[in-house]
């Protein structure tokens, strides 16, 4: 048996996998609030509480929200880390961390068609690269080199390169964000974070019936929410500029990455904004980079809507005897 886990500065997902072809089967899963905790090691006491006592697996891959070095994981946006040698240690199987974007780029080769939504056809190249990238608490991407005829996924730290501005509109939202961060990276617009700080940016300090009584970590689904139902015309605009942007940077991303096989779009928020995605503004800025938007427009734009995508993959990397 396979653990499996996509663990985030916000939920954590612990799932157990039978090996099948040509992907594992999901046996068991269990979600936890990663801040409920002190440590990685107390949720994985929970949840081998939780999973019952006979339980036992052969391999553990874990999709971390962080960079990944000597064997250790730390979380970008929250206190702990993970350490491979401390789970092996207790599990008595080898184990592999990865980068959570690295972990869910190895389920794209077995995602099935109705867990994708399709935005652009495109051509797809059998030879060509591909590329993802997801928007949730913060904001990773990942390359996937076309090695050996098979896609190898490469982790990166993407989000956290500098937000370049495209109007004079967004220099203005840079401003903002270098005043309280010192600088304006790609995370701090394009997150949950970042679409409170597009909120309050297009509120002006203007109070927000939307967020009123409610904790930071709400902010998102709220404006979110607001914005969709069309109950705050300023939570609409911060909403648009979430979705133009988010369309602009994974344009950025699959030119970097000449994602001429694909560009993929994964993450917890893209899934709740599906309307907005879909309303065209997205799929223009995606293709606003000329001379290049002819390239553009012949790479297929995918969203992923299996929400355990990230956990699938992590299994998928334990399968195939990547550890």
């Amino acid at each position: 048996m396979i653990l499996a886990g996509d663990v985030g500065g916000t939920k954590t997902l612990l799932g157990v996998f039978e090996r099948a072809e040509p992907r594992p089967r999901q046996a068991q899963l269990l979600r936890y609030t990663t801040t409920a905790f002190s440590s990685f090691g107390s949720l994985l006491d929970a949840f081998l509480r939780d999973a019952g006592p006979r339980l036992r697996v052969d391999a553990v891959a874990l999709g971390v929200a962080g960079p990944v070095v000597g064997g250790v994981a730390r979380l970008t946006n929250f206190t702990w880390g993970v350490e491979a040698a401390a789970i092996q240690a207790r599990l008595g199987a080898p184990v592999a961390l990865l980068n959570d974007l690295e972990a869910m780029a190895y389920s794209v080769s077995v995602l099935t068609p109705d867990e994708m939504l399709v935005l652009q056809a495109g051509t797809p190249q059998p030879d060509g690269h591909a590329a993802l990238i997801a928007a949730g608490t913060g904001l990773g991407q990942a390359h996937l080199h076309r090695v050996g005829g098979r896609l190898l996924p490469a982790p990166s730290e993407s989000g956290h390169a500098d937000f370049a501005a495209r109007t004079d509109r967004e220099a203005e939202l840079v401003r903002m964000l270098r005043q309280q961060y010192g600088r304006a990276s790609i995370e701090h617009v394009l997150s949950g974070p970042g679409l409170v700080n597009l909120h309050r940016f297009t509120h002006g300090g203007a109070a927000c019936p939307a967020v009123a009584g409610l904790d930071v970590p709400d902010h998102p689904a709220a404006v979110t929410a607001a914005a969709l139902a069309h109950q705050c015309a300023r939570c609409e605009d911060a909403l648009a500029m979430f979705v133009e942007a988010y369309g602009a940077e994974t344009g950025n991303m699959a030119l970097r990455a000449m994602a001429t096989a694909g560009v993929y779009v994964g993450g917890g928020i893209v899934r709740h904004i599906l309307p907005a995605v879909q309303s065209g503004s997205f799929l223009r800025e995606f293709l606003a980079k000329p001379p290049m938007d002819g390239l553009l427009a012949r790479m297929p734009l995918r969203l992923i809507l299996n929400a355990e995508a990230g956990l699938l993959g992590a299994a998928l990397f334990a399968q195939r005897g990547l550890l």
